[in-house]
């Protein structure tokens, strides 16, 4: 998958621009706060109908503008595809292919995309809401059952917290029991989905931190927590799990267990990484999650996401940014960055300048 050509109109700093891009790298360059990155947040917005800073998409309008346009082409193995969405104060359009869409699970997996900022870079050495965040997106991207039971599940578990705030104990416990079997049932299919994604993960980044460690340690991931073998037993064990905790969770007033409070186990060389792992260690554990992620991609639907680099290398050392470099053959990467010496090594690409939202000067080389 690629994209070739992004309109931007009041996005963020944006006026209008058009940007075009080669389906090798392209890399987006120019002084701090200049729209680098809002460039690379709405590809990522069209991609998956959520940014992955701002957290109302009133945000993304241009100061002194009542809306924001920003349209995607992109062709894949399966034909092109074009992607546009209209932002308002309080409300949002999105379309695809001209076809006015209605549930944002019917914009995931036409354009898949991998977005790594420094943010991703703790991904290990943050709280686990991180990881179970990174779970999410990527698996709501490949699978839209996993986005809709993920829907689902939050609601019920919205109006399962709800109900253990209420004063009415007896209440409490007649009414539980039918949110728990709603809620073991979603429950029971996200830590399934998390199961295969993460056995297909393990493997994948054991072997990107070799490539990046030069076998100097080894990595391991795998769910904290198993519930059970099989869907029906991850289910009952789920119920099990709620029912046997009311009293905990009246007393806390929310509910302290499940898919949203479980986390992933990463060692290195047999160590628990977020708790020993140097800075170093966890940066480059983070990176070889990332890289593999873009491979179950390729793997899943048989081509490569587009690849957003925002502002990653000056995070990393040299070693580090010449085999992140090295990675990319093949795959569509919009990397952005201040200086192209310190990134770029001698790699062709198609260099963009950006200054004040503005495309300055646009080079192939």
């Amino acid at each position: 998958m690629r994209i070739k050509k992004l309109l931007l109109k009041n996005f963020r700093n944006y006026g209008e621009e058009v940007f075009g891009f080669d389906e090798g790298l392209n890399v987006l360059y120019g002084k701090n706060a200049q729209g680098k990155t809002n460039c690379a947040e709405a590809v990522f917005y069209l991609c998956t109908g959520a940014s992955p800073r701002a957290k109302k998409d009133k945000q993304l309008i241009k100061s002194g503008e009542e809306s924001a346009y920003i349209r995607a082409e992109a062709e894949g193995r399966y034909g092109s595809v074009t992607i546009e969405a209209n932002v308002y104060e309080n409300k949002r359009e999105v379309r695809v292919n001209g076809v006015k869409i209605s549930k944002n699970a019917d914009l995931l997996g036409n354009i898949n995309s991998v977005f790594f900022s420094p943010g991703e870079l703790r991904l290990i050495q943050d709280g686990p809401e991180e990881r179970r965040r990174f779970l999410n997106v990527s698996n709501s991207q490949m699978s839209r059952s996993y986005y809709t039971a993920l829907i689902r599940y939050n609601k019920i578990l919205e109006q399962r917290n709800a109900l253990l705030k209420n004063r009415d104990i007896e209440l409490i416990y007649e009414t539980l029991p039918v949110w728990d079997a709603q809620l073991a049932h979603y429950a029971a299919e996200l830590v399934d989905k998390r199961k295969e994604y993460l056995e297909m993960l393990a493997p994948l980044a054991q072997e990107k931190h070799a490539y990046l460690t030069d076998n100097a340690e080894k990595l391991e991931i795998s769910a904290e927590k198993c519930y059970g073998k099989n869907a029906m037993e991850t289910e009952q064990a789920l119920f099990a799990e709620f029912s046997s905790n009311y009293e905990r969770d009246i007393r806390l007033g929310f509910t302290a267990s499940g898919p949203h409070r479980d986390d992933i186990k990463v060692l290195i060389d047999g160590v628990e990484a977020r708790v020993y792992g140097s800075q170093g260690q966890t940066r480059t554990a983070a990176l070889a999650v990332k890289l593999a992620e873009v491979e179950i991609f390729r793997q899943i639907s048989g081509e490569y996401p587009v690849l957003i680099l925002d502002d990653v290398m000056s995070e990393l050392d040299l070693s580090r940014r010449k085999k992140l470099i090295g990675k990319i053959d093949g795959i569509q990467t919009i990397l952005t960055c201040t200086h192209t010496e310190k990134v770029l090594y001698g790699k062709e690409c198609n260099k963009i300048r950006i200054a004040n939202g503005k495309i300055i000067s646009s080079s192939r080389k």
